[in-house]
């Protein structure tokens, strides 16, 4: 039996960022994943600025992630096929699996990695067991449950996945292209929906490399004939929801493998147990459009391994009362709490109608048209001013 401090089940994201900050922080940690490149899945592709940064930050992984990545200098806003601001952007873009593999190339060789699947798992108070697919057992004091939404170890555990909201929205990442020219006028561009009618709340498109890539979020059941038409005829199912888009960005082709993706919104209950805790998807599911998931995960994994286990370690025992201290987290808790109210936000101020989500969306509008203008004239005084000045000056001279 092999013996370690720490068992982490799935190299997704959260797993593989626990394994590189607690193999770089000099902890025995052993991680079970039975790919060895992570396969191509649609889920986060890009990393916004400000906090999202920030708390990659906090890994310690953020210059070998970005480095990976394509950075868009600028990102327009559009809306009712108009552009209402240019901003700059720190939006960080990147296909999930080269983000995976790109953090699993940050785990010291110290991490032993076990490419098998993790079958079995019995708990206690000091040490676990973790049974493998190829015979092997592992003995560790903390097992961390990253395997996202895998069920048969929790259901051993007894772990619940109570639904908060089934079918809440619906994923579409495509690749698109100009026609009939090199390149879009945008660097980037997110374009929100112009009416509730289409249950769409919007589509940001950014480049991956030299491929522009789209990422739409909608809310339609999982029957909808308007999903086969997105597999079948992708261009005419974009217009449909956002009619004024092509007159805007110009005529398009939507290629690649396309991929749907549906959400439901759950979060884990009796979770605190002895002896293992569950960071990121294996949790709670986030909302891929409201673009928090990546804040959920490195939020989970940065408190849980710089923070916590390091507490857990330094005595013995891995009992319940340790466990609770994560989910009591303070800034977790804030995470999660952020993260669920956005996600029920963006889908209200998209489909509901009340006079309350109509002045929302109204809001949200003008308070970016605003920012826009703002923008513009604090691009444009300036140059207007010495324009001016250099008019005055030539009066001036010619009066003299």
């Amino acid at each position: 039996m092999r013996q370690t401090d720490i068992a982490i089940i799935g190299g997704g994201l959260a797993g593989s960022t626990a394994a590189a900050m607690l193999g770089r922080a000099g902890v025995s940690a052993i991680l079970i994943e039975p790919h060895q490149v992570h396969p191509p899945e649609l889920r986060c592709e890009k990393i916004s600025g400000g906090v999202q940064l920030e708390r990659l930050r906090k890994t310690g992984l953020v210059d070998a992630v970005l480095g990976a990545a394509t950075h868009d200098d600028e990102i327009w806003i559009a809306r009712f096929g108009r552009v209402i601001d240019k901003r700059p952007s720190q939006q960080h873009g990147f296909l999930y699996d080269t983000l995976v593999n790109t953090v699993r190339g940050q785990i010291p060789s110290t991490v032993e990695t076990i490419h098998a699947k993790a079958t079995s798992i019995a708990t206690s108070d000091d040490r676990q067991t973790v049974g493998l697919s190829n015979g092997e057992e592992i003995s560790a004091r903390l097992v961390v449950l990253a395997n996202g939404a895998s069920v048969s170890l929790r259901n051993q555990l007894s772990i619940g996945r109570p639904v908060i909201s089934a079918n809440h929205s619906i994923s579409v990442g495509f690749d698109i292209a100009p026609v009939g020219r090199d390149r879009f006028a945008f660097p980037a561009l997110t374009y929100f929906a112009e009416t509730t009618v289409h249950r769409t709340a919007y589509v940001t498109l950014f480049p991956i490399g030299k491929t522009m890539r789209g990422n739409l979020f909608v809310y339609r059941e999982t029957d909808d004939p308007w999903i086969r038409q997105m597999r079948r005829t992708p261009e005419a199912a974009l217009d449909a929801c956002l009619p004024k888009l092509r007159a805007l960005i110009g005529d398009y082709k939507i290629s690649g493998d396309i991929k749907i993706r549906p959400i439901d919104l759950y979060e884990s209950d009796n979770v605190v147990q002895p002896g293992v805790v569950l960071v990121g998807d294996a949790f709670a599911s986030p909302c891929p459009g409201s673009g928090t998931g990546t804040d959920k995960v490195f939020t989970d994994v940065a408190q849980l391994c710089s923070v916590h286990i390091p507490n857990w370690l330094a005595t013995d025992g891995m009992g319940a009362d340790k466990i609770t201290q994560y989910y009591a987290d303070p800034l977790k808790l804030e995470c999660d709490a952020w993260a669920t109210g956005k996600a029920f936000k963006l889908r209200s101020v998209t489909t509901e109608n009340s006079l309350y989500w109509r002045a929302q969306r109204w809001a949200r509008f003008f308070g970016r048209l605003g920012e826009g203008m703002v923008r513009r004239a604090r691009e444009t005084l300036p140059r207007e001013l010495a324009m001016v000045a250099s008019a005055l000056v030539m009066m001036i001279d010619s009066a003299t």
